[in-house]
C-alpha cells in the first residue's frame, strides 16, 4: 500500500532533524531484535519541505507544530541549537506547502525562552476564549499567548515549574478542561508530571508526579487518548537508552496511573508525537532508540492499532522517514493529519 507522506523539515547541513507530521542486562539487550518490517523513504526528497536550513554551526531544530481547525493554517516553533534559545515561529497558510517567518512578530521576550517551545490551542471553558499558547522550558517555563488566531501575541509571566522539558503533551479532558504532561530532574533520577488548567491556560494547578522508576529516567510523556476515549496512553522516552520506551494508562482522566511498563519493541525511541490515521491505525513519529535496530539514531515512525500497544503486541510496520549522520540527536517531531 502506498502511504501519502508530506515531510516538512527544519534541518543541520549534514542531517535532517525534524519531521511535521528496570534497566536491562547484557542478555537482554543481546536478545533485544526487530519484530516488525519497516519501509525506507528517507531518500524521497520530493516529500521534504525545507523550513528553517541550518549549517555546520546552527542546529535549527526541536520543532512542535499546531494546525488550526481550518485545515490550512500551521504554525512551527523550535528552538536553534540543543536546547538553546526560543525565538523562531514559521507560519503557513497552505497546510506546509510554503512557509513565512513570524520572529519579529513576537514578544521580544521570547528570544530569552530556552529549550524546545512547544505550541497548543486551549479553549476557556468559563469565557468560550480560544487562546493559542507557547510554552518554553527555562526559566521556569515561560510562555507567549494569542487570543486572535496566532496573529499577535503576548509574553505572559512564567508558570515556576521547575522542568527539563516543558510540556511535551497537553490533552483535553472530559470535562472540557486541560492536562498538560512535563519531565523534570530529581537527584539523579527523571520523573514525569501532570498539572490542570481550568480557565485555558492562564493558571494551572499544583504538578504532581506521576511516573517516577527506580533505575530507569522517563521523560517527554506523549499522552493520547484511546480510540473509545475512555483511557489515557502514556508513551514515555526512557534515557537511560538501556532497554525499552515506556507506557502507562488511565481509565479516570488522570487521577490515576498503571504502573509504568516497557513498550513493544518498534516504539522505542525518543519524543513520540503521533496521531489516528482515518482508518483508526496509529502513526507515531520519534527518534529511533530500539536495541539492534537496522535504522538505530535514525527518525522513524511506527504504524499499528492501539490494541497492538495495550496488549504489548509489535504492530504493523516501522518507516524510515529521514536518515542521521550526525548521531542520535535527529529529530522531534510535530505531527498533522492534513485533510488530503
Amino acid at each position: 500500500m502506498k502511504i501519502p507522506i508530506k515531510i516538512n523539515f527544519l534541518s543541520r547541513m549534514r542531517f535532517g532533524v525534524a519531521v511535521l507530521l528496570g534497566i536491562f542486562g547484557m542478555t537482554a539487550i543481546a536478545q533485544e531484535k526487530p519484530d516488525l518490517p519497516f519501509v525506507d523513504i528517507s531518500g524521497e526528497t520530493g516529500r521534504h519541505i525545507v523550513i528553517a536550513a541550518g549549517t555546520e554551526e546552527v542546529y535549527q531544530g526541536h520543532p512542535t507544530t499546531l494546525l488550526l481547525a481550518d485545515n490550512k493554517t500551521l504554525f512551527c516553533v523550535w528552538s536553534v541549537n540543543h536546547g538553546g534559545p526560543a525565538g523562531p515561529m514559521a507560519v503557513s497558510h497552505d497546510a506546509g506547502i510554503t512557509w513565512t517567518r513570524m520572529d519579529d512578530q513576537l514578544p521580544a521576550g521570547f528570544r530569552n525562552h530556552k529549550n524546545c517551545p512547544s505550541i497548543y490551542r486551549m479553549m476557556d471553558m468559563t469565557t468560550g476564549k480560544i487562546r493559542l499558547w507557547v510554552f518554553s522550558a527555562q526559566p521556569k517555563m515561560p510562555r507567549i499567548m494569542s487570543e486572535d488566531g496566532g496573529k499577535t501575541w503576548t509574553e505572559l509571566p512564567p508558570l515556576g515549574f521547575e522542568n527539563v522539558m516543558t510540556f511535551s503533551s497537553v490533552v483535553r479532558l472530559s470535562d472540557g478542561n486541560y492536562m498538560g504532561f512535563y519531565h523534570r530532574q530529581e537527584g539523579e533520577a527523571l520523573v514525569v508530571l501532570q498539572t490542570k488548567t481550568s480557565d485555558g491556560g492562564m493558571t494551572w494547578s499544583e504538578p504532581q508526579v506521576i511516573a517516577a522508576v527506580e533505575g530507569k529516567k522517563p521523560c517527554e510523556p506523549f499522552v493520547f487518548r484511546s480510540p473509545n476515549q475512555k483511557e489515557l496512553c502514556c508513551l514515555m522516552r526512557e534515557n537511560n537508552h538501556k532497554g525499552r520506551s515506556l507506557m502507562m494508562f488511565s481509565k479516570d482522566e488522570g487521577k490515576t496511573w498503571s504502573i509504568p511498563a516497557d513498550t513493544p519493541w518498534g516504539l522505542t525511541g525518543d519524543r513520540h508525537m503521533g496521531l489516528y490515521t482515518p482508518d483508526g491505525r496509529l502513526v507515531i513519529a520519534f527518534r529511533d532508540k530500539a536495541i539492534n535496530s537496522p535504522t538505530y539514531n535514525h527518525f522513524v515512525a511506527w504504524v499499528g492499532t492501539y490494541d497492538d500497544i495495550r496488549k504489548g503486541k509489535p504492530g504493523e510496520y516501522r518507516i524510515k522517514l529521514l536518515h542521521s549522520f550526525a548521531g542520535g540527536d535527529c529529530g522531534y517531531p510535530g505531527m498533522e493529519l492534513l485533510p488530503d
